[in-house]
């Protein structure tokens, strides 16, 4: 048995890079693809909802930052 708490850091794995997570490539979930409409939306930028979970969670950091939504 370890002696390591999971609770001591209970955010150390929380952000995992999109790319490596093991369903990043099913199509963006609903609120995703909601979240992503806005952003593109107030971004003047070009809606695609053909994007991945793992594409969607980067375009919506990108647009984020562009917007200055989410900070």
């Amino acid at each position: 048995m370890s002696d390591t708490n999971p609770k001591a850091e209970p955010f150390s794995n929380a952000e995992k890079d999109p790319h490596d997570w093991t369903t990043g490539d099913e199509k963006m979930t609903g609120a995703q693809a909601s979240y992503l409409k806005t952003l593109s939306e107030e971004a003047h930028e070009e809606f695609d909802d053909s994007l991945t979970k793992a594409d969607a969670s980067l375009k919506i950091d990108e647009l984020q930052g562009k917007t200055g939504r989410g900070q």
